[in-house]
């Protein structure tokens, strides 16, 4: 009776703390937070009211049901134990909070969040191309976080490289198309003002992240077809396909406009090394010795016939 009442108190309560947070709690994050640490405060109340009712107040029960909780814990409830530990883990130490962006084993998204034995994500990536969101939610034991590595995009420094490789033939002025390219990855570049470069330079601080260099860059190779210049720059981890879109766009255009610079892909072609190749590197030119003398060989012919 009294376990039943316990249970139906904490259920009205929670709905009246509920009602009157969602009435004055306006922001979205706040408000959660409330809510969630109100559920918690209430759950732990009640369980620790039944378990004195159901133990009378007795020295003997009390080791009784420990003995018994032990023996269960070690046999049943290893995952459980596991996962709630990940949770304490997680609200002590905050390697990830509910809306950064994070990858752990083989899953990546952003939390939504996170309870006494798994957190949720919406996940990215996957089919879906450049971090987009597939729409799938994933539900992840908190004891992941002990036995799987853990990336996270926006903790501390919240911008991330990109890089955007561009290849042009090698008759292009490629010279000129990586000024091309540089000035158009400094107008995307998220480091765009003080205040983004001064938080940089604090999460530095904070998580030893060594950069020397904030600004893009244009880094040039070679490959089989043409002269790669690849882009790379810093964007938000939310908005790495967008700044990419936006990018190519200037790209096709500015390529567009000039007739010294065309894109290279694989293809076929044949090369006439003697007229278009280097004059001194000419076959012709080269002096070939004889590969048999002339005597020599009517004197071989002879002692055969």
């Amino acid at each position: 009776m009294v376990t039943a009442l316990v249970i139906l108190f904490a259920i009205v309560l929670r709905w009246v703390f509920d009602a009157m947070v969602n009435r004055r709690v306006s922001d979205m994050a706040r408000r959660y937070v409330i809510l969630k640490t109100v559920h918690y405060v209430i759950g732990f109340a009640a369980c620790a009211i039944m378990l004195r009712t159901w133990l009378g107040g007795g020295g003997d029960g009390l080791a009784t049901y420990l003995g018994l909780l032990s023996v269960g814990i070690a046999l049943a409830l290893q995952d459980p134990l596991k996962n709630f530990a990940g949770w304490i883990f997680l609200s002590t130490c905050k390697p990830f909070s509910v809306g950064d962006r994070i990858e752990v084993g083989n899953f990546a998204g952003d939390v939504i969040d996170i309870r006494l034995l798994q957190f949720t994500i919406v996940e990215i990536g996957n089919w879906v191309d450049a971090d987009q969101s597939t729409g799938r939610i994933i539900h992840l034991p908190n004891g992941w976080v002990f036995t799987n590595p853990l990336s996270n995009y926006t903790q501390g420094f919240n911008f991330i490289w990109n890089e955007i490789p561009v290849t042009v033939t090698f008759e292009s002025d490629w010279q000129s198309a990586k000024t091309i390219l540089t000035e158009i990855s400094e107008r995307h570049s998220a480091i765009q003002t003080e205040r983004a470069a001064q938080e940089v330079r604090k999460a530095a601080r904070k998580y030893m992240i060594l950069f020397s260099q904030l600004t893009p860059i244009v880094w040039t190779s070679v490959v089989d077809s043409g002269v790669t210049l690849t882009i790379r720059y810093l964007c938000d981890p939310r908005k790495r396909r967008i700044s990419a879109e936006r990018i190519w766009e200037e790209v096709l255009k500015s390529f567009a406009r000039r007739d010294d610079i065309d894109f290279a892909y694989p293809t076929m072609r044949y090369y006439n090394n003697a007229a278009e190749g280097k004059r001194g590197a000419h076959p012709s030119d080269q002096q070939l010795p004889p590969l048999v003398d002339g005597a020599k060989l009517q004197h071989v012919d002879g002692d055969r016939a």
